[in-house]
């Protein structure tokens, strides 16, 4: 799939107006809000009011299994250097 190019200028308040393409995909409207979520590429805009299916692919997946046991040795090793 190819995406389609949308693109939008900040104001010297730093707003920006999302282009019509933009908020029809995104399902959003006047009024509603959207979040900016940091990810490795970039910036993703999601809608918050938004189905929570939205957000499936946004983490890659691990290039390995994790077993319960590493994700508990992992908490415990970040609780210990808090």
């Amino acid at each position: 799939m190819v995406a389609d190019m949308a693109a939008a200028t900040v104001t010297s308040k730093g707003q920006i107006t999302l282009p019509k393409s933009v908020r029809e995909r995104l399902g959003v409207g006047a009024g509603d809000r959207v979040e900016f979520v940091e990810s490795g590429k970039g910036f993703l805009v999601v809608p918050a009011t938004g189905d929570i299916r939205l957000l499936k692919g946004m983490v890659p997946k691990p290039k390995k299994p994790v077993s319960i046991e590493e994700m508990n040795e992992a908490i415990a090793k970040m609780g210990r250097t808090r």
